[in-house]
């Protein structure tokens, strides 16, 4: 069995009831369960259709998600989440560049090493190289006045922990960043890179080993081992090329908001919802969510 799940924009509600039920219509689905009304509804379907991809881009024009995945399983035991842009709404080394003066440098920089046209590992030395000589105490700076969280992380945290997950979060970013957004939605653990510091300044280096993609599938892997699951009971998320390996052998690896090249190698994609959307592809309804 599979099952069909529609979502749009929280802030919209744009969900047409006659979408749906002429979808289920045509695809021969099972009794349509609305998740949250106007915004998020499934339905049961005996197979997986032959014109997903084509209905796909019919529902993005009315700015509508869809997702179609094999019914069972798909309430996740773990979140493996990447963080900038993903958890976050932004770029955490953009953010220091624009305190640097550098931030159309470096934010042209991410931009092409999120896409995968650039080596990753190249791609952070070269940005990192551009902050040297940065007090230390611009990571706090940047923390407090130009990071913001992605609407609904939240509670897919929440929700999930309170339903026995585990949450882990693994970025390409630095922990200097991650310790604190960790700590604020509640992973139960947290990896990225280090930022060289000395005298109370950036160096301008990054402390090898430098984590990025197969790193992030490391992650998956290690974690998953230690927690006695299966790469299969992992929800994995992310929005950039260096999450590709972790989305691919996750058992849901979602594109959220993904750059174009990564839209292209997934299968689960969210351009309209939020974090929440997460919570409805594993078929949690609104009043099923925490905080």
């Amino acid at each position: 069995m599979f099952v069909a799940t529609l979502i749009s924009a929280p802030n919209q509600r744009g969900l047409d009831a006659a979408l749906v039920d002429n979808l289920r219509n045509a695809w021969g689905g099972g009794e349509t369960h609305w998740l949250a009304i106007d915004e998020a509804a499934e339905f049961a379907l005996p197979m997986r259709p032959d014109n997903v991809d084509d209905v796909w881009k019919s529902c993005q024009e009315l700015g509508v998600d869809l997702i179609v995945q094999p019914l069972e399983g798909r309430r996740k035991k773990m979140l493996l989440a990447d963080m900038d842009s993903t958890m976050i709404q932004q770029e955490c080394i953009d953010e220091l560049a624009a305190e640097a003066g550098v931030g159309d440098r470096v934010a042209e920089i991410t931009a092409k090493a999120m896409n995968g046209e650039l080596d990753f590992e190249g791609a952070i030395d070269e940005r990192v190289g551009l902050l040297k000589d940065l007090p230390e105490a611009i990571i706090d700076h940047v923390l407090n006045t130009r990071i913001t969280y992605m609407p609904g992380g939240a509670t897919l945290l929440a929700t999930m922990k309170a339903n026995g997950a585990y949450a882990a979060l693994v970025s390409g970013g630095f922990t200097a960043f991650t310790a604190k957004v960790a700590a604020h939605l509640g992973f139960d653990e947290n990896r990225a890179n280090t930022l060289e510091i000395a005298d109370g300044k950036l160096t301008g280096k990054v402390v090898r080993p430098i984590l990025g993609q197969g790193a992030k599938l490391d992650a998956l892997n290690e974690i998953a081992d230690r927690l006695g699951i299966q790469t299969s009971d992992v929800l994995a998320v992310g929005d950039g090329m260096n999450d590709l390996l972790m989305l691919k052998n996750a058992g849901t690896g979602v594109a959220l908001h993904g750059k174009p090249a990564l839209q292209e190698k997934c299968k689960v994609r969210i351009n309209f919802g939020d974090l929440t959307a997460l919570l409805y592809l594993q078929g949690y309804s609104s009043p099923e969510f925490v905080g």
